[in-house]
């Protein structure tokens, strides 16, 4: 926390912002929502309050922020985190983010796109990220945090109710996405956040998603590549049975597929959301093992 300033005191960004005075916020620089940017800000304090003490940030962290917005939450985590880096897109957005927490020495505006950013130039480890994410890029971001260099410790990330609970599916119900998201961490959901929390509100509910990064994958792969190779051409044919689709998406035989299979322990006509992280893997090796075995 900077010296001599609190979150509470006399600034528009405050712990007491209303959805009214967020609105006359905005009015002051001209600006509005920009549905193309999938804008939709939270103002609550209890809400915001508490989706920092979910990301339980330890004195020396830092934090990567993605579209702060009118910047509610990033005056929140500038009080416990070392230091905050905010990446916005919109530059208005920024212009009002550099104006208005100027004060904020713990805290750097960034204006870019987050999906085009080299993150390890932007902040040191180690780091945990804290974001509204916009609906349309939630998988594309997750993928580009999990898969960094070093990667957060943690994600702490508001996202449509409906993603945050595929996300967290049990074998059975898995997808692509939560099958990528549990390998690199243990996802939970924090908490739902009605439409109305936010200004303005969106369609659908959202939910916290805390993702707890591992520094060692859970399971035994031969590579990240082998593992992912398998799980994509599982879900390329979500409807067919697993023998199916892992023929056509892998370009192997009938026998070749029946033989991975047996390696593997695992019956043909499952289909790709039955299979569990420990059997996605035992897959990848049965793969390197088949491609030696043709050699």
């Amino acid at each position: 926390m900077v010296e001599g300033l609190s979150p509470e005191q006399s600034t528009p960004l405050g712990r007491s912002m209303t959805g009214e005075s967020l609105s006359a916020l905005l009015h002051r620089y001209g600006l509005h929502a920009r549905k193309a940017l999938g804008q939709h800000f939270l103002c609550d304090p209890h809400l915001l309050q508490k989706i920092v003490a979910a990301a339980e940030l330890p004195p020396e962290a830092a934090v990567l922020e993605i579209g702060p917005g009118p910047g509610m939450l990033t005056r929140r985590l500038a009080a416990v985190a070392r230091h905050v880096v905010a990446v916005e897109l919109d530059e208005r957005l920024v212009e009002l983010l550099r104006h208005e927490l100027v004060q904020l020495a713990n805290v750097t505006i960034v204006h870019g796109d987050i999906l085009k950013v080299h993150i390890p130039s932007l902040i040191e480890a180690p780091y945990a990220v804290v974001a509204n994410l916009p609906y349309y890029i939630t998988s594309a971001v997750l993928r580009q945090l999990l898969q960094a260099i070093p990667p957060p410790f943690r994600l702490v990330l508001t996202v449509q109710r409906e993603v945050a609970q595929r996300i967290v599916a049990p074998p059975g119900q898995l997808s692509l996405l939560a099958v990528s998201v549990q390998f690199y961490g243990r996802p939970r959901i924090v908490m739902r956040i009605p439409a109305g929390a936010f200004v303005p509100p969106p369609q659908v509910d959202s939910a916290v998603l805390r993702i707890d990064t591992y520094d060692h994958p859970p399971v035994e792969v031969p590579t990240q590549e082998d593992f992912f190779q398998v799980v994509r051409a599982g879900f390329s044919q979500r409807r067919k049975q697993l023998h199916n689709a892992l023929r056509v998406g892998l370009n192997l035989s009938a026998g070749e597929v029946v033989s991975l299979l047996s390696m593997a322990g695992i019956a043909p006509s499952r289909r790709a959301e039955t299979l569990s992280l420990s059997e996605w893997a035992a897959l990848a090796r049965a793969l390197v093992a088949l491609r030696i075995q043709s050699l």
